[in-house]
């Protein structure tokens, strides 16, 4: 999601989405729920005590498949862990903000938790070259929005993740190349 909010036609934000999307929802819970059920599956046929209402884990070897199963459980747990803490985290939300009233340019970003959580970058509107977009199709298609500075460094300014429709990526990069009065470059 790509929200954007003009104030007074001074200052230009973006609200990007984190982490906390439908389809993180549903793999955190899918890996976690999966792992949970391995681990029960081999500690089944380790006690010969069936945890597993839906299947017969009983019947199975514990060396080597009890083990196996065992294993990838545990590890199937630590991703979905893993998984939900950056759902309840919100890694990667934050804002794009085009200011100029005071001619500044600030990106925020929520990250991991500890003392560079919040990422927050500054720059001068004066310091901007141009809008840059960056296309690839295929199978793994990506589609961004970089704000390309003068001393040549490419800033990031949409969600990693799902890939936005074409349409609306050039409509978001003409509306800011238009608020920067800037180009727009094509890589």
């Amino acid at each position: 999601m790509f929200i954007r909010i003009l104030f007074f036609n001074m200052v230009y934000k973006n609200l990007i989405q984190g982490s906390r999307r439908l389809s993180n929802y549903w793999w955190a819970t899918t890996i976690l729920l999966g792992g949970v059920g391995f681990v029960l599956s081999g500690l089944s046929s380790y006690s010969k005590i069936n945890l597993v209402p839906f299947a017969k884990p009983t019947d199975l070897l514990f060396i080597p498949q009890g083990i196996v199963m065992t294993f990838y459980g545990t590890i199937g747990i630590c991703i979905g862990i893993f998984l939900w803490m950056t759902i309840i985290w919100d890694i990667g939300s934050g804002y794009n903000e085009f200011n100029r009233t005071n001619g500044k340019v600030v990106i925020a970003r929520q990250g991991f938790p500890g003392k560079n959580r919040n990422i927050v970058l500054n720059y001068s509107l004066e310091d901007i070259q141009s809008v840059s977009i960056y296309l690839r199709d295929g199978l793994n298609p990506k589609r961004q929005i970089y704000l390309k500075l003068k001393n040549q460094v490419e800033i990031p300014l949409t969600r990693v993740g799902e890939p936005l429709a074409l349409s609306e990526l050039e409509t978001q990069a003409i509306e800011l190349a238009k608020f920067l009065n800037v180009n727009i470059e094509n890589k």
